[in-house]
């Protein structure tokens, strides 16, 4: 078996460009909330089978995609992984390339971006099937944005066998050409409570009459706030936020009950744990206070996205070799979530961060923001970046690239 060189890895990426930038922007026009990704499952599912992958849909979930490459040759099997859900946002923008056409949801965290990536290194894999050993497992995930994709895949076997992991997530805040790689954590846990607040409705004229649920909540909302402020390292990231509250029908009437609910997020399980059991023992004490009774609920929620160390190493010399290693930084961890967490709970692997913010263009806007946008010249450095770092993989102790040093790759590629 050959290895695949420098300047053929190159050649075969830029093949790729034109239709990565075209699915991406297929995608972000037909975007599709969590559970029902059945346009872009489709897509993924016909693409990957005219590549020569053996697909299996309807993988753990109605819109889980897994594809399957064997080189023929024994080796490590890798899954490369990426998500597919949109979010229930209403697009705005004027002068984007790509609009969605689906009222009020849209790609505002560049999963078309991440489908269409995997997409274009699956063709480069197959292209240079000749160079690698083992085999490539593609996961198309649906419902990341729920934290309710992976381990349905999971349990459904999607990790059978497999022995790394690899997956990209855009990253706007870092600009076009850059890649982010950091061994240990690189996205805090994420984990959904909802506090039930009940006290005894009345008369707003009255409230010595009553016992007000609404005063308890806010007293909680304020009081959580100090397990982060008085509880918790200054070291150690960590959030709590209540970012919804119900309760009250009239500006004079004292409510019988408020619900609450908020998110959790830390970069280590010990804090995860403390945090949540905190939040519990709080909100109930504060309640208490106000003679109110609560009700706590544990939601959904995911562990912290933890690289692997020698993955990491892997993936920054791919990162190197595509975009040169001024443009490859140590992203400090953020306090998003992720459930690719799941798979790399299970095994090693390495989450990477591809720049997707153009200042000039306008292209900063915040993730989850209803004016989020990528410069998509981003699409081929992710493209380059996860292929190199899969040939490492695949190819253990041989190289991952042979021949003279490339030049980095040239940005930015703007397709009209």
């Amino acid at each position: 078996m050959r290895t695949a060189g420098d300047h053929e890895i190159r050649a075969a990426v830029d093949r790729t460009r034109e239709e990565v930038v075209a699915l991406r922007r297929t995608i972000h026009r037909s975007p599709e909330l969590a559970f029902e990704e059945h346009r872009t499952a489709e897509l993924v599912a016909r693409r990957s089978a005219e590549l020569g992958y053996a697909v299996r849909r309807n993988f753990g979930l109605a819109t889980g995609v897994v594809a399957d490459l064997d080189s023929g040759r024994a080796g490590p099997r890798l899954l490369l992984r990426a998500d597919m859900d949109a979010l229930p946002i209403t697009e705005r923008g004027a002068g984007r390339v790509a609009v969605s056409e689906s009222p009020g949801v849209m790609h505002a965290c560049g999963h078309d971006g991440h489908v269409a990536m995997l997409l274009g290194a699956a063709a480069v894999l197959a292209d240079l099937r000749d160079g690698w050993d083992g085999s490539v497992r593609l996961c198309f995930q649906p419902a990341e944005e729920q934290a309710g994709g992976a381990m349905p895949m999971i349990e459904a076997g999607v990790l059978d066998g497999v022995s790394r992991v690899l997956g990209i997530h855009l990253w706007a805040p870092l600009r076009a050409g850059m890649v982010g790689v950091t061994a240990g954590p690189i996205f805090g846990s994420a984990d959904e409570f909802r506090i039930s607040i009940r006290g005894r409705g009345g008369h707003g004229g009255m409230p010595h009459t009553s016992i007000d649920p609404i005063t308890a909540a806010a007293a909680v909302v304020s009081g959580l706030q100090s397990i982060v402020s008085r509880e918790t390292s200054p070291f150690a990231p960590a959030v709590i936020t209540i970012g919804r509250i119900e309760g009250g029908t009239a500006y004079n009437v004292i409510a019988d009950d408020v619900s609450m609910r908020g998110t959790v997020r830390a970069l280590t399980s010990d804090d995860r744990e403390r945090l949540l059991r905190r939040v519990e023992e709080m909100s109930a004490a504060i309640a208490a206070a106000h003679r109110c009774e609560v009700t706590y609920e544990r939601l959904a929620g995911c562990p912290p996205v933890t690289n692997d160390a020698s993955t990491a190493e892997l993936v920054r010399t791919a990162a190197i070799d595509t975009v040169g290693e001024g443009n490859v930084e140590n992203s400090n961890p953020v306090t998003v979530g992720d459930d690719m967490a799941f798979m790399l709970e299970r095994v090693p692997g390495c989450y990477f961060l591809v720049g997707a913010g153009d200042a000039e263009r306008g292209t900063l806007v915040p993730h989850h923001h209803a004016e989020f946008d990528i410069d998509e010249a981003c699409l081929a450095v992710g493209t380059e970046t996860m292929v190199r770092a899969a040939l490492a993989v695949l190819n253990a102790t041989k190289p991952v690239c042979e021949g003279a040093a490339m030049p980095m790759i040239q940005l930015p590629v703007t397709l009209q």
